[in-house]
């Protein structure tokens, strides 16, 4: 850390934590604070925004109000009503979580002991600890790179972002304000949300510009220097194929790494069909995400069930779901959009 900024830490502290409790968003963590809804929305923040997250940490408290509820749920609750977040394994270990945690005689209350439990690293256990037992913990997530390295103008360049969270841990660290630490930690992460922004940050409202050796130089821009993405390309064919009021669904294996239990559109590969099977069709509907390092496109062609080849129907994952039933059981997000779509589309 650079010695210029060490002498103006006080300051440095005092006028980020006036900023943040005047300008802090009203939300349902910091309004009415709980251990189990700081876990909670934890979690669900993990590679999600705010905005996402809200209508889905509402409805979550009402079906699962405290740690004992979530734990007395059967793992298919959960994760039906996670359905949408996407990252499930977020889902399976919260539910792990909770089980683990009703089974003490109380909360850990050092973040050592929390990094001990189900789901939980090293950034989620000193948000959790400074904020529910004010541990002096400092958080590193990606908005707090960004601040510390346009603060610090730190032109390394890192690896990806869990290199940098890394590095700057003792940076984050020494300007820790240890009298309030969970106050702190979020008002580094709510001035890396609302106003340094990675393009065109807000830097004439900032509370810390002064202390910005980026904003001085007019290039905060330029950091943090993170090596570019390296994203590959995937093409996937799905088939879309109604029967006597039932829909064609694939159901990925208990034991999967990611969508254990959950239901998508068949791939070709589900359905043991060549790369060449729609040849020369038109898809009924081309959609496109993107998941980790992979943009996906995916192609959907309609197929009567008369055409399927002998067999198909009976491959293993593969399963006939009524219309009526569709809500119940759980869709990958993407997929219960498109579903839903195209049954509307449908005369």
């Amino acid at each position: 850390m650079p010695d210029s900024l060490i002498p103006q830490t006080t300051e440095f502290q005092r006028e980020l934590l006036g900023w943040y409790r005047h300008h802090r968003r009203s939300l349902p963590w910091r309004d009415a604070p709980s251990l189990y809804k700081t876990v909670v929305s934890e979690f669900m923040l993990q590679q999600t925004q705010v905005k996402t997250v809200l209508p889905y940490l509402a409805r979550w408290l009402e079906i699962f109000p405290d740690f004992a509820a979530l734990a007395a749920a059967s793992e298919e609750q959960v994760v039906k009503n996670w359905e949408g977040l996407g990252y499930y394994t977020r889902a399976r270990n919260l539910h792990k979580l909770a089980r683990a945690l009703v089974a003490l005689p109380s909360p850990p209350r050092t973040r050592e002991a929390w990094l001990e439990l189900p789901g939980i690293g090293p950034y989620t256990s000193a948000a959790i600890t400074s904020i529910s037992f004010g541990t002096p913990a400092a958080v590193v997530d990606g908005n707090v790179v960004r601040i510390l390295t346009r603060l610090t103008a730190d032109g390394t360049a890192f690896r990806d972002s869990a290199a940098a969270s890394k590095a700057l841990a003792p940076l984050a660290d020494a300007l820790l304000n240890r009298a309030e630490p969970g106050d702190h930690n979020q008002a580094m992460m709510e001035l890396g949300a609302t106003v340094c922004h990675r393009r065109t940050p807000l830097c004439t409202v900032c509370p810390v510009r002064p202390y910005c050796a980026a904003s001085r130089r007019g290039e905060p821009e330029l950091y943090p220097r993170l090596a570019p993405k390296l994203i590959e390309q995937l093409a996937v064919t799905r088939l879309w194929c109604r029967h006597q009021g039932k829909l064609l669904l694939h159901r990925t294996a208990g034991d999967a790494r990611r969508l254990a239990n959950l239901h998508e559109l068949p791939a070709l590969e589900h359905a043991g069909l060549g790369e060449s099977f729609f040849a020369g069709d038109t898809p009924i509907a081309t959609k496109k995400r993107g998941i980790t390092r992979f943009a996906i496109t995916e192609s959907i062609y309609a197929i009567q069930a008369a055409k399927l080849p002998r067999g198909t129907a009976d491959r293993p994952g593969l399963v006939w779901v009524t219309l009526t039933e569709l809500e119940a059981i759980t869709l990958s997000g993407p997929h219960r959009r498109w579903v839903t779509e195209l049954l509307a589309s449908e005369p």
